[in-house]
C-alpha cells in the first residue's frame, strides 16, 4: 500500500459529540455512552430533563447522502406503517445532519434484550414481522443504495482484501481466481432463479434485533439494499426447523417463493468475502485490528481460502 489513510474518526471526540446534539437543539447533561458499532459510531447522549438520545456518526465516504437518505425515508415509511423499527429523528424537516464535517443522525433511545431463537414462538413472530417489512420493501426501490450482487460482495470485496496488504503473498493469486469463480457461480445461480428484488433490512441478524416485553423491534438499517426476501430470513434460522419456524410466521402475511431456498448458500458465501474484504479495508480504523486481531495473521487468510475452495465445491455440486 502507498499512503495510509487516516483514521476516519480520529477527530470525534467526547465534546465534538456533546457539541452535534446540542447543534440539534437539545440540551445535553454530559453523560456519554459508546454503544457497539465499527462501521459507525453511535453513542447514548444524555439530556436535561429528558430521555436520552442515541446519536450516530456515519462512516465518511461509505455512503452518499442520498443513500442515507433511502435508508431514512424506509425506516420512517415502515415506522408510519406500525413497523416495530427504530427510526431517525425529524428536526426541522430533514434527518440527516451535518456538524464539523461529520454527517449523523439522531435516534429515541430504545432498549431490549436478544431474541430467542431457540423459540419456534418467537421465529414466527419475527417471520411475521418480515413479511410486513417485505411488503411496504416491495412497494419501491432504492436507486442509491445499490443491491446485493456479486459484483459488490465477492468482486469488489476481493479487490479491496487484496489491495489491503493484509493477504499473504502466497494467498493473492489463489484468493484472485477462487473469488472469481464463485461470483461466476453466484451469478448463474442468482440467474437461474430470478428472484424479486426488494427493499430489505440487509443484515436482518440476531444483534440486529432487540426484544422486550412487548415483542421484538428491528435496529440498524444500514445495510438496507434491494435483494431477495430469503436475506432477511437465512441469517435468523440456525437450522432447518428454524427457518421452516420463521416462514411458517411468513407465510401469514405474505408468499414466500420457495425456490430462493436455493439462494442461502449464494448468499452465505457472499457474506463471507464481504466481511473479509469490509475488515481489510478498514484496517486503518483502530477498532478493527483490536477487534479483529486473528484477520491479520497469515493463518486466517489460509483458512478463509480453504473455506471459500469448499463453498466453491458445494456450489459446483449443486
Amino acid at each position: 500500500m502507498s499512503a495510509r489513510p487516516t483514521a476516519p474518526y480520529a477527530a470525534l471526540g467526547p465534546d465534538l459529540v456533546l457539541d452535534a446534539v446540542e447543534a440539534a437543539g437539545f440540551a445535553t447533561d454530559g453523560r456519554l455512552l459508546a454503544l457497539p458499532s465499527y462501521e459507525n459510531r453511535v453513542y447514548q447522549v444524555g439530556l436535561d430533563g429528558a430521555a436520552p438520545l442515541v446519536v450516530k456518526f456515519y462512516r465518511p465516504a461509505r455512503w452518499s447522502d442520498a443513500a442515507i437518505a433511502e435508508e431514512h425515508a424506509f425506516a420512517l415509511e415502515l415506522a408510519a406503517a406500525e413497523l416495530p423499527v427504530v427510526a431517525p429523528l425529524v428536526l426541522r424537516g430533514v434527518t440527516l445532519l451535518q456538524h464539523a464535517g461529520f454527517r449523523y443522525a439522531l435516534y429515541p433511545r430504545r432498549g431490549g434484550r436478544a431474541p430467542e431463537l431457540e423459540s419456534r414462538e418467537h421465529l414466527a413472530w419475527m417471520g411475521r414481522l418480515l413479511a410486513r417489512l417485505h411488503g411496504i420493501g416491495a412497494r419501491a426501490g432504492f436507486t442509491a443504495r445499490g443491491a446485493l450482487d456479486a459484483q459488490t460482495f465477492i468482486r469488489d470485496a476481493a479487490h479491496g482484501a487484496i489491495g489491503s496488504g493484509l493477504l499473504p503473498a502466497h494467498v493473492i493469486e489463489p484468493y484472485r481466481t477462487r473469488c472469481a469463480a464463485l461470483a461466476t457461480l453466484v451469478e448463474a445461480r442468482f440467474a437461474a432463479i430470478a428472484p424479486r428484488r426488494i427493499r430489505l433490512h440487509g443484515d436482518c441478524h440476531a444483534g440486529n434485533v432487540l426484544w422486550t416485553d412487548g415483542g421484538p423491534h428491528f435496529v440498524d438499517l444500514d445495510d438496507a439494499r434491494m435483494g431477495p426476501a430469503v436475506q432477511d430470513l437465512w441469517m435468523l434460522a440456525p437450522s432447518a426447523a428454524a427457518l421452516d419456524a420463521l416462514l411458517e410466521g411468513y407465510g401469514e402475511f405474505a408468499d414466500f417463493n420457495p425456490a430462493e431456498h436455493a439462494l442461502i448458500e449464494p448468499l452465505r458465501v457472499m457474506r463471507q468475502v464481504h466481511w473479509a474484504g469490509w475488515v481489510a479495508t478498514r484496517w486503518h480504523d483502530p477498532a478493527f485490528p483490536h477487534a479483529f486481531a486473528h484477520v491479520g495473521e497469515p493463518r486466517w487468510w489460509e483458512q478463509h481460502l480453504r473455506d471459500l475452495g469448499e463453498a466453491q465445491a458445494q456450489l459446483q455440486d449443486a
